[in-house]
């Protein structure tokens, strides 16, 4: 009997080779998500780990977004509602927590702009592969709060603590190109060719032992275990940002489509 997944509003799931599933993210023009979608993210790992049909998994996007983050109306709901704050603490926590425990490898396929949630889980994949226009960018500091969903965990561990800090510090995006060329993501190939490549790998990757290829990806997902009291401390602290006046700026300039005027005195 085939396993039977909940049915998701904002995932599209379907199976593209033998014991390969595919994730598409799909909502809106640019799968911005919202608490839903998020919750989605978090919960599908364990459901996936227990469908024996499944050796690999590929994680994309609809359309010419990978997922280009949060949508506005939860953006706003953090700001203003505490409840809202502590539960996507709780589910941010979650993704990256059950992101690391997943077993099976992941490759993602990275087409067009990655941001929040959805480059959470690009950079949390065991292979990231890039089409050329592909934009990632971390844009918390630019909207005012701390780069805590992910960021802090596996950045410094993929390209170095100079380009992490220079990328998470600044909030600049950088191309699938440059994104390779240090380290941030496994691979870059041209447009036309990111989803044939992403799945080549893919299949490649259910020929091998599973368990020897699990076994391999559990144990060096302990760098991730270590570096955990970092990523707790960033999460935390973005949060917290969300209850000051530096995001209220930040979401009003997003809003108005101009660069956030925030005040230099800091009281930190």
């Amino acid at each position: 009997m085939d396993y039977v997944y909940p049915a998701y509003q904002s995932l599209k799931l379907d199976r593209p080779a033998d014991q390969v599933l595919r994730i598409t993210m799909s909502r809106g023009k640019i799968n911005a998500m919202d608490f839903e979608f998020h919750h989605s993210m978090t919960t599908i790992w364990q459901h996936i780990e227990d469908d024996p049909s499944v050796s690999a998994v590929i994680l994309t996007g609809e359309g010419r977004a990978f997922s280009a983050g949060g949508d506005f109306e939860l953006e706003q709901k953090l700001v203003t509602d505490f409840e809202w704050r502590a539960r996507m603490w709780k589910d941010g926590r979650n993704l990256v927590k059950n992101m690391i425990h997943f077993s099976k490898p992941l490759v993602s396929a990275i087409n067009g702009a990655a941001a929040g949630g959805g480059l959470a889980a690009a950079m949390l994949s065991d292979i990231s592969i890039g089409g050329r226009s592909a934009k990632i960018v971390d844009g918390h500091v630019r909207l005012g709060v701390a780069a805590g969903d992910h960021a802090a965990i596996i950045w410094p561990l993929l390209c170095g603590m100079a380009k992490a800090k220079y990328y998470l510090m600044t909030g600049e995006p950088l191309y699938a190109e440059e994104a390779e060329r240090i380290g941030l993501i496994s691979m870059c190939v041209d447009d036309d060719k990111l989803q044939e490549t992403a799945l080549k790998v893919a299949v490649n990757l259910t020929k091998a032992a599973p368990s020897a290829i699990r076994w391999t990806k559990l144990s060096m997902n302990n760098w991730l275990q270590m570096a955990w009291p970092i990523f707790e401390n960033s999460l935390a602290l973005e949060i917290l940002g969300f209850s000051g006046p530096e995001v209220v700026e930040g979401l009003k300039a997003y809003e108005e489509k101009r660069a956030p005027q925030f005040n230099p005195v800091s009281p930190v």
